[in-house]
């Protein structure tokens, strides 16, 4: 007896992730068309973990609470696998979760802001955890055992991470994942509410047939190597790859829109990059206190840089950048001869005082800060090539009361 057996008909990648796409849109409002696209290609890549060899994160952040990032999380817990929703959560049950036998979680942590947020508390296991599941290398390490009968167990930390929450995240979270910036609903912004008994199912239906065509293109996908957008390099090409591989699997216009949005966000990050405190420092120092000096005196560059609108300077917690505070920034970071950034001697007007040469920032800012305005790179960088003479300075240059 022989039994005719019909294959399954094979998914529609494009369409499917049409679907995934149109379902956001009617509960979500993201700020940006590309949003839509990256949140969609992320909910797709949780089902193909294995196939890559890193995970982006996806965080939805926002300056003010009712901006619309939890309900961003609740459409995305019905379409990924096994939600683990986790507010609040200890590292500890995190990192055993990831290891459970019956397959990893997608870890969802809403306020996340209360883990790296300036009231925080100690959260240093958490953070080292979202750190390492970012690589599928990520490990974390723990001893388990009771008094002196223990030993060192590695438990796996790679896992599909979505955050929410208020504010900014420390820069080794928002480097290794695709921001969203959540605005509030205008009242001319409509969406459907989100009733969970009604919607669940539908986005779980999406979440099944995401995982079915998963299986179909995993080995296809653990092959690929997408190409990049122009300038789309280093950390923001390894956060895209494998959201760029899915829509490459999926085909119709998801290459091309997924490149577009792409390029989009990763520009919108760059623009909204506060780096770090001694980044702008130094970018400051380039853009608006040394361009076109070669050297200038400590206090004439605290006056300037105290001056800036817009700047932290003038308020450091509650005063003014001082020589010490200016001094400790600048020490962190080497001069083009690998020796520490310090204040020089600067002869002025019959006297000796200290201060900072452009020639010892040079090599600083052209490894850390971002490209200069326009003019401003040419000013600094000729300024330069002057520092050859007599540790001179004109006057003018700094306050009278120097």
């Amino acid at each position: 007896m022989t039994t005719n057996t019909t294959p399954a008909p094979a998914i529609d990648g494009a369409a499917l992730l049409d679907e995934v796409e149109a379902f956001h849109r009617r509960f979500n409002v993201f700020p940006r068309e590309a949003a839509y696209v990256a949140v969609a290609l992320w909910d797709a890549h949780a089902h193909l973990l294995d196939a890559f060899d890193s995970t982006p994160r996806v965080a939805f952040l926002s300056p003010e609470p009712g901006s619309g990032k939890s309900r961003a999380l609740e459409v995305v817990e019905t379409l990924v696998p096994r939600p683990m929703l986790a507010v609040n959560a200890r590292a500890a049950a995190l990192f055993r979760s990831v290891s459970d036998p019956a397959g990893r979680p997608t870890i969802l942590f809403d306020e996340i802001d209360t883990v790296f947020g300036p009231k925080a508390g100690d959260n240093e296991e958490l953070r080292g955890f979202l750190n390492a599941g970012h690589r599928r290398s990520g490990v974390t390490y723990r001893c388990i055992g009771d008094g002196g009968n223990q030993t060192v167990v590695e438990f796996p930390s790679y896992t599909a991470v979505a955050v929410a929450g208020l504010g900014y995240l420390p820069d080794t979270i928002t480097t290794r994942s695709v921001i969203i910036r959540m605005r509030r609903r205008a009242r001319n912004e409509k969406v459907e509410p989100f009733r969970a008994r009604l919607h669940e199912a539908e986005g779980n239906a999406l979440r099944d047939r995401l995982a079915q065509w998963a299986d179909t293109v995993r080995d296809d996908i653990a092959g690929r190597w997408p190409e990049m957008p122009e300038g789309v390099t280093d950390r923001p090409a390894d956060v895209w790859e494998p959201l760029l591989a899915v829509a490459d699997a999926a085909g119709g216009d998801w290459p091309k829109r997924a490149r577009a949005a792409c390029v989009e966000l990763v520009n919108a990050a760059r623009a909204d990059d506060k780096g770090s405190l001694g980044i702008r420092l130094l970018t400051d120092l380039r853009d608006h206190v040394m361009v076109g000096i070669d050297r200038l005196p400590t206090v004439a560059v605290l006056d300037r840089l105290c001056a800036l609108d817009e700047a932290p300077w003038a308020d450091m917690g509650g005063r003014p950048l001082d020589s010490r505070g200016l001094a400790k920034m600048l020490g962190e970071y080497m001069t083009s001869d690998i020796t520490p950034i310090k204040a020089r001697n600067i002869k002025t007007a019959g006297t000796v005082l200290k201060g900072y040469y452009a020639l010892d920032l040079h090599d600083a800012w052209q490894r850390y800060c971002p490209p200069p305005p326009s003019g401003a790179a040419t000013s600094a960088t000729s300024a330069t090539a002057q520092v050859s003479g007599p540790e001179t300075v004109a006057e003018g240059l700094f306050p009278s009361a120097t």
